[in-house]
């Protein structure tokens, strides 16, 4: 669906899948008998190289740790057992035995290893299935929906295994009308975690305490702030926060909305596209650097309009000579599109320009509409 922030649940991520045991053991025993008509076609034992390096070490990158010891004992005895009765040159005895030694050592580095790898794979499952718990504790699943809008959207991560990103959303029905936040944490993963939840726990609840746009975002600037004291004590990095929050009433046919550095929103009617003129302040957790206080802009945002808020990771996707994805031309392409199909189509259409040797980062894209509970008609 393209209200749907993630591809997939977390559930869906596993280890690597490792091969089946009746297919583990026609693969090996098919390398044995090629390893061993080699060797008896060359009339060397140097040929059991390549069955002693390849097996365990494959097996240790592919299979359970049961699987790689049976593949471990299994090229140990074929190795051993040929170094027996191959015995065309008894003067060589030495040779061959450093031969099984050193398969047997091979053996056990590789059960090891596979140990290794599998207690790793475990723990970042572990780690993502923590990092998909506070994404839906940060995030609310789209869409959302207020008397004054319908919100939907798709957020996905550059990486499947980074759950968490630094993009962040929320929409907050409050006494003067429904305010909308869209941002990016700077950096990425766990470590923007603290950071978002600053922003995001802070904006739920001035969004609905605080009766003006200017008020909310001192309000979002004084909690990255507070986090960034904190985390200077803590020894980790200080952080900022581009963001946008818009206000939005039945009353008017207009947006109230403060940028803090952020992307600006498009203004989707009539089959045309225009982006909204608002000033740039600084981001979050920066107000302090401002020359000048917080001011409120306003854009119109008429019936039948849709507003497409996104973060830089739509923007600033470049194909592989460098180019920067066209959004206006793209959005002009796509006003066909249902604002609850748009942005799906957005990011898919972004990610085939970025391909395989362009920049791609996470985004965020939000359609805005108005609800359609709600009469816009002034008495």
């Amino acid at each position: 669906m393209a209200g749907s922030r993630r591809k997939r649940p977390v559930e869906a991520f596993e280890a690597i899948e490792p091969p089946g045991n009746a297919e583990l053991v026609l693969g090996v025993l098919a390398v044995t008998a090629v390893v061993e008509v080699l060797g008896l076609l060359s009339g060397s034992e140097v040929w059991l190289l390549g069955l002693l390096v390849f097996l365990p070490g494959t097996a240790s990158a592919l299979c359970t740790v049961r699987q790689t010891a049976f593949v471990a004992a299994w090229t140990t005895l074929v190795v051993t057992t040929t170094a027996v009765v191959r015995n065309v040159d008894a003067d060589r005895w030495i040779d061959r035995l450093l031969l099984v030694l050193l398969t047997l050592t091979l053996g056990v580095a590789s059960v090891y290893a596979c140990h290794r790898r599998i207690r790793r794979e475990l723990e970042m499952l572990r780690l993502r299935s923590t990092a998909a718990a506070m994404q839906r504790h940060i995030l609310h699943p789209l869409p959302l929906i207020t008397d004054d809008v319908l919100v939907n959207g798709v957020y996905e991560p550059l990486q499947e295994d980074r759950l968490v990103g630094g993009d962040i959303y929320d929409v907050v029905a409050s006494p003067w009308g429904t305010r909308v936040l869209i941002g990016d944490v700077q950096g990425k993963g766990l470590a923007a975690v603290g950071t978002a939840f600053a922003v995001i726990g802070t904006f739920r609840e001035a969004a609905y305490r605080e009766p003006t746009l200017t008020a909310l975002v001192d309000a979002l600037d004084a909690a990255v702030v507070r986090h960034n004291s904190y985390a200077e004590h803590t020894g980790d990095d200080e952080r900022f926060v581009t963001a946008l929050v818009l206000g939005v009433d039945t009353d008017t046919d207009e947006v109230q909305a403060v940028n803090c550095g952020h992307v600006l929103p498009y203004v989707m009617h009539e089959d045309t596209v225009t982006t909204a003129v608002l000033d740039s302040g600084v981001p979050l957790g920066l107000a302090e650097l401002a020359l000048e206080p917080t001011t409120v802009d306003w854009f119109p945002f008429p019936d039948g309009a849709t507003l497409l808020l996104s973060t830089d990771g739509l923007t600033e996707t470049r194909a592989a000579d460098g180019t920067f994805y066209p959004v206006d031309e793209r959005l002009t392409q796509h006003l066909d599109l249902s604002p609850t199909d748009l942005p799906r189509a957005l990011y898919e259409d972004a990610r085939a320009y970025a391909g395989g040797g362009g920049r791609r980062d996470d985004v965020a894209v939000l359609t805005v509409r108005r609800s359609p509970r709600q009469s816009t008609t002034r008495p």
